[in-house]
């Protein structure tokens, strides 16, 4: 079984880490009560998701 010769050193590691991280969430707004929230999550405000209140929210 094939093994490394030599140990990798910190810069190639890092160079193949480079597009490792992660992005910031892209929140959209509520189509219910305009609030920002996290797409395919529940409206933490209102509770509204998919053109349904699924729960029940400070306005509610």
């Amino acid at each position: 079984m094939p093994v490394p010769k030599r140990r990798t050193g910190k810069s190639k590691r890092n160079q193949r880490r480079s597009h490792h991280a992660l992005t910031p969430a892209n929140p959209t707004d509520c189509p219910n009560c305009g609030e920002q929230t996290i797409s395919h999550r529940v409206c933490g405000k209102c509770g509204y998701y998919n053109t349904r209140t699924v729960l029940k929210g400070e306005e509610a």
